[in-house]
């Protein structure tokens, strides 16, 4: 249910979701050694809510920061960044404490104009781009894919929130396979409660007053971890009865990240949920499946298949629309599946390609 808002905000482009300093803190208590003598820039941010610029502004001297940079968003469109009305888009910057008493006061920060509208795809944002050394922030999720795309391009560090969907899109999995973004530490039950205007849809004792739960949100991050250097413990072997390959793919199923079966040297399909205990020296990630390819190209198309309900009869759409996703034969043990005379097939969910490393 909680996913109902979040797709819904994506379809209408609204993406006002501001995060909670609790989460801030817990996620970057982590990472405190990277961020001595760096400039940290929050490029999707309005400084009058944001907890991304309260948390570091608060921490300035802690973390040995150089400079903080923020951008505010002139709202020309509302419904995008920040629903709180502004006249023109400016930046601030705070270089520390001047007067001693370890509190960011407001002449100590500086206020500059923006010519445009403070995006940052704009040029004068891409020109502080270019001074930081570190972005952090809750970028739109709707442009979550041009944001990725431009941190890498000017090869910047980062430490920013997104949605593990995010893991099967075709624009970030050969960022993924190529070890250029991985994931943070991660929010407590794998959901966050955000700040938002959205009516909560979630159950009763996870509601939070003036807040929106999102279930599957994480941060994404190309800083290193002592998390990314943890061995996955390994118990399981593997068993053609108990692992079965896949019909379309030359590759065994895993249903969970537990199940890894440690004595296996093919391609293995795991959960995506994999990606919150990959090690690069333990694994090797080769792809993911779907109709992009990347590393693993489907074996057969599932076009003149039909879809069947588990009582027999069929619904009327062809196994086209299932083209690409991870097919094991047989019957599941609930849901639809697909049917070629006396073939029968069932889909499963994205599935990672990974290796064990030699």
């Amino acid at each position: 249910m909680a996913n109902k808002n979040l797709n819904a905000a994506k379809a209408a482009k609204k993406d006002e979701f501001y995060t909670q300093l609790e989460d801030i803190n817990n996620e970057l208590r982590h990472y405190k050694e990277h961020f001595r003598g760096k400039t940290v820039l929050c490029n999707c941010d309005d400084p009058r809510v944001s907890n991304f610029f309260t948390y570091f502004a608060y921490n300035f001297e802690f973390l040995g920061l150089k400079r903080l940079i923020t951008t505010c968003y002139k709202n020309q469109d509302m419904d995008l960044f920040s629903q709180n009305e502004c006249e023109r888009a400016i930046y601030l910057i705070y270089d520390g404490d001047k007067n001693g008493n370890n509190i960011p006061d407001p002449e100590e920060i500086g206020i500059h104009p923006l010519k445009g509208d403070g995006d940052f795809r704009s040029r004068e944002c891409i020109e502080l781009l270019k001074q930081a050394d570190i972005v952090v922030t809750n970028p739109p999720f709707s442009l979550f894919r041009e944001y990725v795309a431009q941190l890498i391009e000017y090869n910047k560090k980062f430490l920013i929130i997104g949605h593990q969907r995010a893991l099967q899109y075709k624009e970030i999995v050969p960022y993924i396979m190529d070890n250029k973004i991985w994931l943070g530490y991660g929010f407590k039950g794998g959901a966050a409660h955000f700040i938002s205007k959205y009516d909560d849809v979630a159950t009763a004792s996870n509601h939070k007053d003036g807040m929106i739960r999102v279930s599957g949100v994480v941060w994404f991050t190309n800083l290193e971890t002592k998390k990314r250097q943890e061995q996955l413990i390994l118990y399981k072997t593997y068993n053609a009865d108990y692992y079965q390959t896949y019909d379309n793919y030359d590759a065994i199923n895993v249903d969970k990240t537990d199940e890894i079966p440690m004595d296996y040297d093919g391609v293995m399909g795991v959960p995506i949920t994999f990606m919150d205990k990959y090690n690069p020296n333990q694994f090797e990630i080769l792809g993911v499946s779907g109709k992009y390819g990347f590393g693993l190209e489907s074996t057969k198309v599932y076009d003149d298949f039909r879809e069947v309900r588990p009582d027999g009869t069929e619904t009327g759409s062809s196994g086209k629309k299932t083209n690409g996703n991870p097919m094991l034969k047989g019957r599941p043990d609930k849901g639809n599946y697909y049917r070629r005379g006396s073939e029968e097939v069932f889909s499963l969910y994205t599935r990672l390609f990974i290796k064990h490393k030699k």
